[in-house]
């Protein structure tokens, strides 16, 4: 599983969005997002590059978390 931080999220309709682009990145098995901790949670064997990609393409900015 991979933990990323998602900057720039303000509501539920953000946190729907990005869930959304993690889910059509090949190899995502499950995304779930939360507004509260500013954080996803992807699994899968999906390339890293590509979800960084996915959520910044929607507007947002994501690293690795810790």
């Amino acid at each position: 599983m991979l933990k990323l931080k998602v900057e720039g999220m303000t509501c539920n309709h953000c946190v729907m969005a990005v869930k959304k682009a993690l889910m059509r990145v090949p190899g995502v098995e499950k995304a779930e997002v939360s507004l509260e901790r500013a954080e996803a949670l992807v699994e899968g064997q999906a390339d890293l590059e590509a979800l960084l990609r996915a959520v910044e393409e929607e507007g947002y900015r994501a690293t690795l978390a810790g």
